[in-house]
């Protein structure tokens, strides 16, 4: 029985069942993870190269993510047009995206167009046209969205954050760019960015559907195999939250502020992020049931929403949160949440609460690989962080496995003295 076809037909946690993904034998520099299911004859394939925004050349953030857009806007003796009618008369959906540190995509379709399709994806990696009309088309579309946003509080609190978080580094540069940094963004920018990055040498690859190995691999090559080797991408230093304690703000005449809160975090690399990740379900990660949640929004009424993630960069890592109330009463809200950091850093979850939380953490995993286009895009991010082709097996007993004593050690890495970044868009008293 397949992966697909496990989650399908039961709601035991992951942990308990087989795992089927499977190395497939590609080109040199590929590496691909297979699982073949023939529950719908369909295929999804998702794809990650290694270097992503933090590449962005000096003076011009939003490059990478350019490039990503710009990838299926015409390819070899394709133009825009031609390309997405192509796509369009097969029902082929691919797309492309980028993050701070990968630039990757999605492939999905029938099995009696995967070599249609394949073929496709090899052309707009291999040889996208970056024709200029089409550049100035997304640039202008890209600097539409970025003038929309100059107004937002969230989008104004976030950007402010990073950069006061990780400043001097290159995560502190918006992901999308600015105004200015796109509208300098040239095609040779744009050529440079895809030598260095879109190469065999460092994509993983995954693939869940009606396909064998020995097919799909010969797919795979068509598509990545022939790929140049990758450019040289360049250092990205290590680096952590800085200036704990402080707190900024964004002037903005409206009501409300909204505030994005931050400390030092566990990379998904390391051994102690299970404990960390547990431990923020606790604390805001666990929608309705987290203590933020209870403290903040049920019983004082300060938000309508609060929370935090784990966030994991390749070379930097936070915990990084998030809510929204009156200007007035921004104050009390921080105070709030500081206290319940305090009280976990003092006293941790009661046995009870750490056993809710990590029965809803292994009960849930299994909603997350509930398609194919999930399953593979799990299965690629797992490949990308290294975590091994059975993490999936294992990750739920590891949640099931974190005591009192793996939380205290966590918490003591992440949340430190209590201190926290603070960053409020608006007007708000009481900081």
């Amino acid at each position: 029985m397949s992966l697909t076809e496990t989650l399908v037909e039961t709601t035991a946690p992951a942990a308990n069942s087989p795992t089927t993904a499977l190395p497939v034998s590609t080109a040199p520099g590929v590496e691909a993870w297979h699982v073949e299911s023939p529950v719908v004859p369909m295929i999804a394939l998702a794809f990650t190269f290694e270097g992503g925004a933090a590449q962005d050349p000096a003076g011009k953030s939003g490059c990478a993510q350019m490039l990503a857009r710009l990838l299926d806007e015409g390819a070899g003796d394709l133009t825009s047009d031609l390309f997405q009618e192509r796509l369009a008369a097969r029902a082929i959906e691919l797309s492309f995206h980028a993050g701070p540190d990968a630039v990757g995509g999605s492939l999905k379709m029938l099995v009696k167009h995967a070599d249609e399709a394949i073929g496709l994806l090899a052309l707009a990696l291999a040889k996208p046209r970056l024709d200029p009309d089409a550049i100035e088309r997304v640039r202008g579309q890209v600097i539409a969205g970025l003038r929309y946003q100059q107004n937002d509080p969230g989008v104004l609190a976030s950007r402010r954050f990073f950069k006061e978080a990780f400043a001097g580094h290159p995560y502190a540069r918006p992901s999308s760019g600015t105004v200015e940094s796109v509208a300098a963004i040239t095609r040779d920018d744009l050529l440079a960015m895809h030598a260095r990055i879109i190469g065999r040498g460092r994509v993983k690859v995954a693939a869940v559907g009606a396909i064998g190995a020995e097919q799909l691999a010969e797919g795979l090559n068509r598509a990545f195999g022939t790929l140049p080797e990758a450019g040289e991408l360049k250092a990205v230093p290590r680096t952590e939250v800085h200036d704990l304690g402080r707190r900024v703000v964004v002037d903005l005449d409206v009501p409300q502020s909204v505030i994005r809160f931050g400390m030092a975090g566990v990379p998904w690399r390391d051994p102690d992020f299970i404990p960390a990740y547990v431990l923020n379900h606790i604390l805001g990660g666990g929608a309705f049931t987290s203590r933020l949640f209870q403290e903040v929004r049920e019983k004082r009424g300060l938000a309508y929403s609060v929370g935090t993630s784990l966030v994991s960069h390749r070379s930097a890592a936070m915990t990084w949160g998030y809510t929204a109330t009156k200007n007035e009463r921004v104050g009390e809200a921080l105070s709030v949440i500081g206290d319940e950091i305090d009280r976990l850093i003092a006293d941790g979850p009661d046995d009870d609460e750490l056993q809710k939380a990590k029965d809803y953490l292994t009960g849930s995993y299994a909603l997350g690989f509930d398609t194919s286009t999930k399953i593979a895009h799990q299965l690629v991010q797992i490949a990308f962080e290294e975590l091994g082709m059975d993490y999936i097996a294992r990750r739920n007993a590891m949640v099931a496995a974190v005591t009192q004593a793996d939380i205290r050690r966590a918490a003591a890495r992440t949340f430190a003295d209590g201190r926290m970044l603070v960053v409020a868009a608006g007007r708000p008293v009481g900081l």
